[in-house]
């Protein structure tokens, strides 16, 4: 892990080491055979949640933790130097929950979140359409209101925690305007006609289930209405750039945990007489791995101390999920190659976060969709605007 780690307080000192703890002593003894099985650790999140780690970005009279953004990806990344699949079941939770923390009415946010953000419920976010992935307005899943309830019909694919989840924010069409006829909703496990297709066989993150949602005349008390009807889009988009941030911080994570390994495999392994880390060729791969970490991790903290600042981070939240993604792919392939022969066997745990890897640079965004948003802020804000603690 990083040797040094700029911290804001003693409080998150303290929540650093209690994750690392809980990494060591409860994850890293069950990683293996649970991602060799494809079984998801619905009692993980359980643990975490009491231990104050499902909450920490969210205000504390929300039951939240009141934890700055930049030590929330700190944190993240702890997880996913060990488990990738629980730590990107975190993000998921926390992208899942911010819509309600943000756009939700007091009365909905009392009565929802703070069991939501002690892990009693566990959340799941239907954004994704079998044909409408990267282009969210185009989405057919269908809301229409009868009396006091909305009536959902559709399909969301690729949904983290899919069948698995306590609740599910999902985003369906209430009008035909593009932009604007989409809303949000809060729809509860359990609610007749929303059932899960089987899971996804994935090259990687097995122990974090995903899965096709069909929701066939789901009724929902017009109560689970997050924000207003047509806001729907918006909402995704501001919940998409936090979540940009949070898979920033697992890349990061699982690049660094695959490091380590690779650093600790060349120290034991020997070649001519000495350790191959003492052999140069070797040694600067070795070097490059953890020059890429070191700076997708700063680019990650930089737009989350954006975000703390209350200041525009959309286009730095893409800038830290393109870098941090494309780094992690790079970073795990070196550390089997490292390995060698060993590298690609499951008795050594990089080929796992090589597979892992590949998918960052796909959901939340492909990094080609990443490249566009960063490409039209850039025509945007050509000749710029000098903006100091919020303040132009």
């Amino acid at each position: 892990m990083p040797a040094t780690r700029a911290l804001p307080t003693e409080e998150a000192v303290e929540l650093i080491q209690l994750t690392r703890t809980l990494a060591a002593k409860e994850l890293a003894p069950r990683v293996a055979d649970a991602e060799a099985d494809g079984a998801f650790p619905r009692d993980v999140f359980r643990l975490l949640g009491r231990s104050g780690l499902l909450g920490l970005p969210f205000a504390e009279e929300d039951g939240g933790a009141g934890q700055p953004y930049e030590v929330y990806l700190q944190v993240l990344e702890e997880v996913a130097a060990v488990w990738s699949s629980v730590a990107v079941g975190i993000s998921v939770h926390a992208l899942s929950c911010f819509p309600l923390a943000r756009f939700g009415t007091e009365e909905q946010r009392r009565r929802w979140l703070p069991e939501m953000l002690a892990g009693g419920l566990l959340g799941a976010y239907c954004l994704s359409e079998p044909h409408a992935g990267s282009d969210p307005a185009a989405m057919l899943t269908r809301a229409v209101r009868d009396g006091d309830d909305y009536v959902l019909n559709g399909a969301k694919a690729w949904t983290t925690h899919g069948g698995y989840a306590d609740f599910y924010t999902v985003m369906a069409r209430t009008s035909d305007d593009r932009t604007h006829g989409i809303s949000c909703f809060l729809v509860p496990a359990g609610t007749p006609g929303l059932s899960a297709d089987p899971p996804e066989r994935k090259m990687g993150l097995t122990g974090s289930a995903t899965a096709t949602m069909r929701l066939d005349d789901v009724r929902v008390p017009a109560d689970r209405l997050v924000g207003e009807e047509g806001q729907g889009l918006k909402i995704a988009l501001a919940s998409l750039d936090h979540g940009r941030l949070g898979i920033a911080a697992v890349a990061c994570g699982l690049a660094q945990g695959a490091l380590d390994h690779a650093v600790r495999y060349a120290r034991e392994r020997e070649t001519f007489g000495k350790p191959i880390i003492e052999h140069q060729g070797l040694a600067f791969v070795l070097a490059d791995m953890g020059a890429a970490i070191e700076s997708a991790r700063a680019t990650a903290l930089a737009a989350a101390r954006l975000k703390d600042l209350g200041l525009p981070f959309t286009r730095e939240a893409s800038v830290a999920k393109l870098v941090a993604t494309d780094n992690a792919m790079k970073v795990t392939t070196d550390a089997v190659q490292v390995l060698g022969g060993y590298g690609y066997t499951r008795d050594f745990p990089v080929e796992r976060y090589m597979r892992e890897a590949k998918v960052m640079q796909i959901f939340e965004g492909t990094n080609q969709i990443q490249r566009m948003i960063i490409s039209r802020a850039l025509d945007r804000n050509e000749g710029g605007v000098l903006t100091v603690l919020g303040k132009e």
